[in-house]
């Protein structure tokens, strides 16, 4: 049988992260101790693999090449961390990809590790969490900003926890390649740049103004060598980067004729070719929140992506939170939910070694009978169809967009017949447990669509190879005409599938 739940943290355990960023790969392991995260080992690797996407949302050959060749070497480092106990995040270049399987399949072959793909306010949300524990907050409202290789992130947050989330598609590897790629580094070329990605921040930066905050912290390796950059120019000391210092250190770049060509004290091989695009989000930045003064900041998402695991393996799992607050929001019927909940898990318990689930699939199958009835909130006709939209296309803190599909497609399939394409949306490693996971909810549903409380007596599951058995008490079902009419029209469902549910209740 399965665990019931996530094993909590021991002292001594080994926990790993692994940021696949556009510009650089990252991985970090840390050991837990006391409550706190020590870190170990640190591997850092500039894949540039927003570098090699075309317009078409392909990926060059030889830079998956490179990044397969990097994740090959992050997987043999993470043998000696247990599974349950890691995990690797795609960032932006990978949610821009047309087919983002056609990497992701090799990848986690390279790896020897699933990866999952986060929306850009999640990575945000991330980011914060890296640099709210990497400088203990006090009573101040914080900014944080993250410029990666091809998105920045923007948050505003009050101790560890963000208030606002904002993701746009500028980082220093896409803006050099829009904007300074086989082009002339002038002033007006500057200037023209400026202008064009300014337009982007009204969508929020009238708001973060209203909020306010009064420290900022930038996190991120483009940051981290703009920082280095003024220091070795002498413009700023002590980690910070002033406006003045990024006005001077531009006039510094246009000095030179073109992004390849640039040299300046304090500025690595790896980052010259992208240093220019990297100025030129941090100085929008500047320019449209009124910033004065940036900290530079150690951490960033990969400390995020550790503390967040702790949360999940105790008490402050972000996911359960978002949970909960879709619940309200749309107006679900707790009762239901959790009687839909109760047997959907009851009926897991019984067959998950059978069926090789795992407590993460009971994690997931818990969420999404909680948020069956979601899209009961938009139509009563195709609810399940409505609500696995939501699921599937909203930001929802903590979770990332595996974990979004992966429930959106149980919720989908709660009702009426299988839509199998849904399940190959889904990694290959996760579609089996998944429509697996959708037969007990669609059961649970079925038994529970009268809405009537109490538990359903007698239930029982066996599985074997093609088949189902379902026992129900007779006097039970004998009260429930309605149910046992839904039985008889689950089994054509199951079979056009290849499953036989037979029903059992002497």
């Amino acid at each position: 049988m399965a665990n019931r739940a996530h094993r909590t943290l021991q002292d001594g355990d080994l926990l790993a992260a692994v940021d696949l960023g556009s510009n650089s790969f990252h991985l970090v392991v840390a050991r837990y101790t006391l409550g706190q995260l020590r870190v170990v080992d640190r591997i850092k690797e500039m894949v540039r693999l927003a570098e090699g996407l075309d317009t078409n949302g392909g990926l060059r050959p030889d830079v998956v090449a490179r990044a397969l060749d990097c994740l090959a070497r992050f997987g043999q480092k993470l043998r000696s961390v247990p599974p349950t106990q890691m995990r690797a995040i795609a960032t932006n270049t990978v949610r821009q990809m047309r087919n983002p399987q056609s990497f992701l399949l090799p990848a986690e072959t390279a790896l020897g590790h699933g990866i999952e793909v986060v929306a850009g306010r999640e990575e945000a949300r991330l980011c914060y969490l890296g640099v709210a524990h990497g400088h203990p907050p006090g009573k101040s409202r914080r900014l944080v900003i993250d410029i990666g290789g091809g998105s920045t992130e923007f948050i505003i947050g009050d101790g560890l926890q963000p208030i606002e989330r904002e993701s746009l598609q500028m980082g220093c590897v896409a803006t050099t390649k829009r904007f300074f790629g086989g082009e002339r580094l002038t002033r007006k070329r500057w200037k023209e740049a400026q202008l064009e990605m300014a337009a982007e921040f009204q969508q929020f930066a009238g708001l973060y103004r209203q909020l306010g905050w009064k420290e900022t912290f930038g996190s991120s390796g483009t940051i981290k060598a703009i920082g280095e950059i003024c220091e070795a120019l002498k413009l700023a000391k002590g980690g910070t980067i002033t406006d003045t210092a990024l006005a001077a250190l531009i006039e510094r770049l246009l000095a030179f004729d073109s992004a390849e060509s640039i040299k300046l004290p304090g500025l690595g091989t790896e980052r010259q070719p992208v240093i220019a695009g990297g100025v030129l989000v941090l100085a929008t930045a500047f320019e449209a929140l009124d910033i004065r003064r940036l900290q530079v900041s150690e951490s960033a998402m990969r400390e995020g992506i550790l503390y967040d695991m702790v949360g999940r393996a105790g008490k402050a799992d972000p996911r359960e939170a978002s949970v909960a607050a879709l619940m309200i929001r749309y107006a679900i019927d707790a009762a239901q939910a959790e009687r839909v909940e109760a047997t959907a898990l009851a009926l897991f318990d019984q067959i998950d070694g059978d069926w090789g689930l795992e407590s993460p699939d009971r994690q997931m199958l818990a969420w999404a009978a909680r948020l069956h009835e979601l899209g009961l909130a938009i139509a009563h006709s195709q609810y399940h169809v409505h609500g696995a939209y939501v699921l599937e296309n909203s930001d929802i803190a903590g979770f990332s967009r595996t974990e979004q599909q992966f429930i959106a497609t149980l919720v989908r399939n709660q009702r009426r017949a299988f839509r199998l394409v849904s399940f190959e949306g889904l990694p290959d490693r996760l579609a089996p447990a998944a429509q697996r996971c959708a037969i007990l909810l669609r059961l649970a549903v079925l038994l529970h669509r009268a809405h009537e409380a109490g538990k359903i007596p007698g239930l029982r599951l066996r599985v074997g190879a093609g088949e189902l058995q379902l026992k129900l008490s007779r006097r039970w079902l004998d009260a429930h005409p309605l149910t046992r009419a839904d039985l008889d029209s689950e089994r054509e469902h199951l079979r056009d599938i290849g499953l036989r549910l037979s029903l059992d209740n002497g």
